[in-house]
């Protein structure tokens, strides 16, 4: 059963910071940037640059609300924001960089009016944030996607520093990249790909259980390959419409921990849960004590 997940769009300056921000809340499965709400059906970063569009550079964020609600989200993004300066974020000047909440969804509205309501109450300054229906969105060129992953030195207006990593700090930064991320490891990379000792693969966040090595088989893809999950409740099933292809990825149930994607293209057309191996942690299977007979020693 795949789970319902929803989507908001946020506009809070450049989108390279706020997009680096945003992946990294915990139950935001994707995030993409692009151009919101503008005249032109073709924008391009210089278009929109130029400020003559309308376009607002904007973060698209798809989101479990089992794991974060739309409330924590906005809480968290006022956190990175200046509410009370009209297109202006950090240095950064123009009518794209005005600051916006875009609903997908009519529930949304509801949400957001009444979070930007309360957050008026608080202050006797103006709040200026847009808060609307997504009206249009087009993604951005491929360079900007991802950018601050891509360019760890890059600029950003945004103090990433706010999130609270401390349940992470365990992992190592690939494994952090793959399942707070959901990035994918190389091909025949990991440490499990050609890897069949008899064991269990536990979530490397949390250490929950989520596949055996006696449905483990060898696909040849470069990737460990699991016929099924220890159990479907240990597991989330999402779309993923990245890379302009529609897949479905897996998610452990517990962390949200990105896992890999599930195909159907195992032995005669069955399951294949193709996974990274920094996602997980092999525990061996332990034998059973030799019993003692007359005669040892």
């Amino acid at each position: 059963m795949f789970t319902k997940l929803h989507v908001i769009y946020l506009a809070g300056g450049c989108f390279w910071g706020v997009e680096a921000f945003i992946s990294r809340l915990k139950g935001v499965n994707q995030t993409e940037v692009g151009y919101a709400n503008g005249r032109d059906l073709a924008p391009t970063y210089e278009k929109v640059c130029s400020g003559k569009t309308g376009h607002a550079e904007t973060v698209k964020a798809t989101y479990n609300p089992k794991i974060i609600s739309l409330e924590e989200i906005l809480e968290r993004f006022f956190s990175i924001i200046d509410p009370y300066v009209r297109n202006r974020q950090g240095p950064d000047i123009g009518t794209q960089y005005r600051t916006g909440i875009y609903w997908q969804e009519n529930f949304q509205k509801d949400i957001v009016l009444n979070f930007l309501k309360e957050k008026q109450r608080q202050t006797r300054k103006r709040i200026l944030v847009e808060a609307h229906a997504i009206g249009s969105f087009y993604p951005a060129e491929m360079y900007h996607q991802k950018y601050l992953e891509k360019n760890p030195e890059g600029y950003c207006h945004v103090d990433l520093n706010q999130i609270d990593d401390e349940e992470f700090n365990h992992l190592t930064k690939e494994e952090y990249e793959i399942t707070q991320l959901a990035m994918t490891e190389p091909a025949f990379s990991g440490k499990y790909d050609d890897f069949f000792e008899e064991g269990i693969y536990v979530d490397v966040v949390n250490g929950e259980v989520l596949f055996s090595s006696e449905d483990k088989f060898d696909s040849g893809c470069g990737w460990p390959a699991f016929s099924r999950p220890i159990s479907e409740d240990v597991i989330t099933k999402n779309r993923d419409f990245s890379h302009g292809t529609t897949r479905i990825e897996i998610r452990s149930a517990k962390s949200n921990s990105h896992l890999g994607h599930l195909f159907h293209d195992g032995p005669e057309g069955s399951p294949r849960y193709c996974i990274n191996s920094a996602a997980l942690k092999f525990i061996p299977k332990i034998e059973p004590p030799h019993p003692i007979e007359d005669g040892d020693s």
